[in-house]
């Protein structure tokens, strides 16, 4: 006597399963132009690594003699995957099957998904499309009572924050917990056209009187309440990109920078970019009229191990550039001021985004280095009115609660408290400037005429003192004055900048290994 009779009962249901929501809502999924679960998880990890968990989980249906009639799988799929040769935990909302909303066992499922990445010290990537989890109306109706809200599991959601790499896909319409469990991540995408983030969709914000009305259609309506071009603009999410098929590759990119959990050393690549690469046009890159703008990213380029830099965030906080790169092979992160944008000054947005930047840092244990041009923190009455100063201070703040090691190079500006959020001043200073590097407690231009006011009031010819004046002050100012006194530790060829940033990852990732 065999159990193949068992067996071949758990193969119907894998069938089953295999189905989704049927072969119309799958075509419905496609036509819309997305993937279905499956193929988000085919295409997501490494070929055939994906071993499904709870494959079978669902709400069934049993004729009068028990006998089993049909199954509704639950819109959630996870299991234990590879990406890049490394084990992770993989997840994967469906949306043709009840636009991904709860039934009985999807809390359950997330919640085993959660703890099994924490508990086994895995990186968990959700891919979310709907809400993500969350109840419709008609659950109401089918449960025959209302309830106050909580969200099973959220603890482990928390938990895996502190613990492993966390990445977040919106790959459709995100809504509720479905836009919570996109948030709370490590790393998070949308996709044009494809991806929407809210707390509560059009219909539900025009059901409850707010009115919006203004979209001509319910796709538009959508785009203008929470598209790309609103949440990858204000930091809720990351990055966007134009496809499915970029956003997988952007997962795994990012992963291939970080441990696989907190304490574990991230890992070093093979690296064919000389260290003593010395790139000419550094020398010149930085002009010398101080109100010229110049390329940063072109900047890190140059200095950078060749064609590693993966920029996150590009498009809010925009004064400041962050990314994540590679020194001789060893992964850093790094913040790296834009002139290009509001001169470079951090207004709230960009300190927001280097304080959360900085964090991410330590917590996975990876060295920052800083490429500095700051002409201080962006002032004026919508600068107040944002609250620049507090987020400022926290930027700072975190920069100096960091524990992994820092360099910096001064590229030309850093004034004011901005400008010493560079590093941390009572900390051994890891730090070169360049010939261009101007400095001071606030800009020359902005306080010449306060300071000398009784002087050029008092004067025959003002404009003539103003010149004199300056002319003796850019004496004063100049770098090297700065470094006689060992205000600077070391001025530096700009094109020997990469050759001493590969030497700072060698020992940084000397002491992180000692800690670890």
């Amino acid at each position: 006597m065999t159990w193949a009779k068992e067996l071949e009962e758990l193969r119907a249901r894998e069938a089953l399963a295999e189905q989704m929501g049927g072969a119309d809502k799958v075509a419905r999924q496609h036509g819309r132009g997305k993937m279905d679960a499956r193929a988000r998880l085919a295409e997501l990890c490494d070929e055939g690594s994906f071993r499904e968990i709870g494959k079978i989980a669902g709400s069934a249906k049993y004729d009068a003699n028990g006998d089993l009639q049909s199954v509704t799988p639950a819109p959630f799929l996870f299991g234990k995957a590879m990406i890049n040769g490394r084990p992770v935990v993989a997840t994967a909302d469906d949306f043709t099957i009840r636009g991904g909303a709860a039934d009985a066992g999807i809390s359950r499922k997330m919640v085993q998904a959660e703890r099994m990445a924490h508990e086994l010290r895995l990186p968990i990537i959700r891919m979310i499309d709907g809400t993500g989890g969350g109840g419709s109306v008609k659950t109401l109706e089918q449960i025959g009572a209302t309830y106050i809200p909580a969200v099973p599991g959220w603890g482990d959601v928390v938990t895996n924050l502190d613990s492993v790499p966390v990445v977040a896909l919106a790959l459709g319409p995100t809504a509720g917990l479905g836009a919570a469990r996109t948030v709370a991540s490590h790393y998070s995408i949308m996709v044009r056209g494809l991806s929407q983030l809210f707390a509560a969709g059009p219909a539900v914000v025009d059901g409850l009187g707010e009115g919006y009305k203004g979209a001509a259609d319910h796709s538009q309506a959508k785009e203008e309440l929470g598209g790309v071009d609103i949440h990858t603009r204000n930091g809720v999410v990351d990055d966007e990109v134009a496809s499915e098929a970029e956003a997988f590759a952007r997962a795994r990119h990012f992963l291939g920078f970080m441990p696989e959990y907190v304490g574990q050393p991230a890992r070093r690549a093979a690296c064919d970019d000389p260290t003593d690469r010395r790139e000419e046009a550094l020398l010149s890159l930085v002009p010398r009229d101080p109100k010229q703008v110049y390329s940063m990213r072109r900047a890190l380029d140059m200095i950078l191990d060749s064609g590693t830099v993966f920029e996150i965030g590009r498009h809010w906080g925009r004064a400041a550039i962050t990314a994540l790169a590679r020194l001789d092979g060893w992964p850093v992160c790094v913040i790296a001021s834009d002139p290009s944008y509001l001169g470079g000054s951090w207004e709230a947005r960009t300190s927001e985004k280097v304080e959360r930047f900085v964090k991410l840092a330590d917590q996975f244990r990876l060295p920052i280095v800083h490429l500095v041009d700051n002409p201080g923190f962006m002032i004026g009455r919508e600068a107040e009115m944002a609250g620049t100063i507090r987020y400022g201070v926290n930027a700072m703040n975190a920069i100096y609660r960091a524990t992994v090691p820092l360099a910096s190079i001064v590229m030309r500006r850093a004034y004011g408290i901005a400008g010493s959020a560079m590093s941390n001043a009572d900390r051994y200073q890891y730090r070169y400037c360049w010939p261009s590097g101007d400095w001071g407690s606030l800009p020359i231009a902005g306080g010449l005429e306060v300071a000398y006011k009784a002087e050029l009031e008092a004067a025959d010819d003002p404009a003539s003192l103003l010149g004199e004046i300056r002319e003796r002050l850019a004496k004063v100012t100049s770098p090297f004055r700065s470094a006689e006194r060992f205000n600077v530790e070391d001025i530096i060829d700009p094109r020997d900048t990469r050759a001493l940033l590969c030497e700072f990852a060698e020992l940084a990732w000397r002491r992180l290994g000692a800690d670890t």
